[in-house]
């Protein structure tokens, strides 16, 4: 067979030096452009075999999570409370809320990676609110209803139990969620924690311009589907960096299938691939209003009526914020942590997803949560994560 013929157009020459395979300056330098053609497609090949070798193991691997959920101490509709308390355990409650559109157990991956009963292992008393699948009872629901509804129900609920206030932490999404309600109902909330929340949703312009490019088909799809559907959310969560999907497949081609590496990447596979939609009320109100209108950072963004202002929270406040985030910019998070007044901000050296379950997440994270619900000094020894 003969060699291809080389690519026209697609890569352009050095500085005065043509790519002319008959002779002249190519020639001279010793750049053969029917080789370098060659052997990007080689390379091109064997990483495709890569990416679909990992893929392949991927969909053969014998993990499955099998850990039993806890306690069910309330419901409304698809939406439970789950209690991760240990017998006989006293210490501080600590309300959980995840973002909606993901499933609630990434704080509860596996039984290494857990990190609702790590603290319950140190005496604390987690609560996750655990979002489920949107039902008839949850259809029409706006951020209003989620917040005023079963949050507040769930943090009256938990207050009762404890005798006062309690802890209220938010996970990216669920992190704006708990801001409301703890600057709606601070006579409930003890302690306020802010896990890689956004706040100002034009810190990166070039996401900002992408989404609000892509937002009247989105806004269409949501009006035909009445919501916005897993596969849809999953699309605009990959369009961040479309080539990661590539590498990470790749990188756990190399793994050793039995290990505990491929286990945990499996686990995480498994989660992120098991995302829930978003019902369409609350995907207009995020969409538009949120990543379009910029409404939270400008006073704009309300709750039953009245604005959502950081300014307000008086409660002691803790923010994390990952340096490494891709799906929050960090300057986002920043955004609202600095708007707290006298609140405490880290910022960590771990991702988005990492900082929940990554190898170092309990020391980064899991443990400074835990000195701060307690009312310990989170880093004692002055050093920063």
């Amino acid at each position: 067979m003969p060699p291809p013929p080389p690519i026209s157009g697609g890569f352009p020459p050095a500085p005065g030096i043509p790519l002319n395979p008959t002779g002249g300056a190519a020639e001279s330098s010793g750049f053969d452009p029917i080789r370098f053609t060659q052997a990007v497609e080689a390379a091109g090949r064997r990483r495709l075999g890569a990416f679909l070798t990992g893929v392949q193991r991927y969909r053969d691997h014998p993990y499955r999570r099998n850990l039993h959920d806890p306690q069910e101490r309330a419901r409304w509709g698809n939406i439970r409370l789950l209690d991760y308390s240990e017998p006989g355990a006293t210490g501080p409650l600590l309300l959980c809320l995840p973002s909606l559109i993901n499933r609630a157990y990434i704080l509860d991956l596996t039984e290494e990676r857990s990190f609702l009963r790590w603290l319950a292992g140190k005496g604390l008393r987690p609560l996750l609110m655990d979002w489920g699948t949107p039902g008839p009872d949850e259809a029409d629901f706006t951020l209003t209803d989620y917040i005023e509804g079963p949050i507040f129900e769930a943090l009256a609920l938990a207050s009762a139990q404890a005798g006062g206030r309690v802890g209220l932490l938010g996970y990216c999404m669920g992190g704006l969620l708990a801001l409301a309600a703890a600057e709606r109902h601070p006579t409930l909330v003890e302690r306020l924690l802010l896990l890689a929340t956004p706040w100002d949703f034009h810190s990166d312009p070039g996401q900002a311009r992408r989404l609000t490019a892509a937002l009247p088909a989105l806004m269409q799809t949501i009006d035909w589907h009445q919501g916005l559907p897993i596969d849809v959310i999953q699309t605009l969560f990959a369009g961040i960096d479309p080539l990661q999907i590539a590498r990470k497949f790749e990188a756990f081609a190399r793994l050793a299938p039995d290990g505990g590496p491929a286990r945990a990447f499996v686990a995480l596979e498994d989660w992120l691939n098991d995302g829930v939609p978003l019902v369409a009320p609350v995907a207009r109100e995020t969409l538009g209003g949120w990543y379009r209108d910029n409404n939270p950072p400008q006073g704009r963004w309300r709750v039953a009526g009245r604005p959502i202002r950081p300014a307000h929270v008086t409660m002691p406040t803790l923010s994390l914020v990952p340096k490494a985030d891709r799906i929050v910019p960090p300057a986002s998070a920043l955004a609202l942590a600095h708007a707290i007044p006298g609140g405490l901000t880290h910022e960590i050296g771990l991702g988005h997803i990492g900082m929940m379950v990554g190898a170092r997440a309990p020391a980064l994270v899991w443990e400074p949560i835990r000195a701060f619900v307690m009312g310990e000094d989170v880093y004692p020894l002055g050093g920063t994560p």
